[in-house]
């Protein structure tokens, strides 16, 4: 990208910084929240572009200066200082254009949102339960470094332990954008607890991992909407709650049902089963964005075919394989205690190659 274009382009989006400023001080933009909310988004999403514009501007101001003066001053100190400059200044130039090349690049309008996660046991039967409430335990220890929340609302649990179905909610800072790699199918190979021969068997989970629908994404009719209550259970069925206080929604044109059951409260439970109800809606929309870019990236999971295999869990060899861009670590119990930035970070990284790369900056 030649350097004038790359000015250009950092210029213009200064100018609608500005401009953007401004509108959030106009009291119809104000008073309009859901436009408020928008405009307040799109200030900051451009305040680190804006940021490294100026440092990146004052930069090649320097080095011109610099050149300005050797070509002029006859004084040796003068030049001495100006061509140090100069090389100091024209190193920084390089690592910065990176830098502002990847804050270009066009990110996905959803990562800096809430998660809603799903984790279902596959093919392998109670090992693949099992496995399932392994793969529950490594999230909830990575959300908690991150310092994300946490909130089941709706499980069943496998026979021997771990879950035939468990969906949670993460709320956080770019939820979405970290988790979403995580969607598709995960393998385990190894001894299951219920072989006695010591044979290794392979077995599955999928994990869904859908970015939450906000209260301004999608309106919902509530007329379309049929709520039934009924009581919460336990494992077997077991009825661990005698007031009807778990709430099943059925959203009648498109034929989702949502459940929750986390809370004693109907009250709550339904405003959870409503969030996520209002989130499987918009994803049905994302989920076009998705399948249109799912043949150029394929580092992006969470596109096309959920039912690909992305990742082997290996504990014989203690390894951990991601399919995807061929990365194998050979810490396993490390990574299934919650230790996946070093996957997730991989995977950016190729996807970041690759946006680039169709850029073709």
């Amino acid at each position: 990208m030649a350097e004038n274009t790359l000015l250009e382009k950092l210029e213009g989006i200064h100018a609608r910084y500005v401009e953007v400023g401004q509108l959030l001080t106009e009291p119809d933009i104000v008073s309009d929240m859901k436009n408020y909310i928008k405009y307040n988004k799109e200030y900051s999403d451009l305040q680190p572009i804006v940021e490294i514009y100026k440092t990146y501007r004052d930069c090649l101001s320097n080095i011109e200066n610099a050149k300005e003066i050797l070509a002029t001053e006859k004084d040796e100190e003068m030049r001495e200082m100006a061509k140090a400059e100069l090389d100091s200044e024209s190193e920084r130039v390089a690592p910065l254009e990176e830098e502002i090349k990847l804050l270009l690049l066009p990110s996905d309008p959803q990562d800096d949102k809430n998660a809603v996660m799903e984790i279902r046991a596959g093919t392998g039967g109670d090992e693949a339960s099992i496995f399932a409430g392994d793969l529950f335990r490594m999230y909830s220890k990575f959300c908690e470094t991150k310092g994300w929340k946490i909130e089941v609302t709706n499980l069943s649990e496998g026979t021997v332990g771990g879950f035939k179905e468990i969906v949670f909610s993460v709320t956080g800072q770019k939820v979405y954008g970290t988790l979403k790699y995580e969607s598709g199918v995960h393998r385990v190979q190894r001894v299951p607890q219920t072989e006695t021969q010591g044979r290794v068997h392979t077995s599955a989970a999928t994990v869904d991992v859908l970015p939450e629908a906000g209260e301004f994404d999608i309106e919902l009719n509530l007329n379309d909407i049929r709520k039934d209550t009924f009581c919460s259970s336990g494992p077997g069925g077991q009825s661990v709650n005698t007031t009807y206080s778990a709430i099943r929604l059925t959203h009648i044109p498109s034929g989702i049902v949502v459940q929750c059951q986390d809370e004693k409260s109907q009250i709550k439970n339904y405003e959870k089963a409503l969030n996520e109800l209002r989130t499987r809606l918009y994803n049905i929309e994302y989920q076009k964005y998705l399948d249109e870019i799912a043949s150029k990236r394929r580092t992006m999971v969470s596109t096309g075919d959920r039912s690909a295999k992305i990742r082997t869990y290996n504990y014989p060899q203690s390894r951990v394989t991601d399919h995807r861009i061929n990365l194998t670590l050979y810490n396993l119990p490390f990574i299934m205690d919650g230790n996946i930035q070093e996957i997730i970070d991989a995977l950016q990284v190729e996807e970041n190659a690759e946006k680039l790369k169709a850029s073709g900056v």
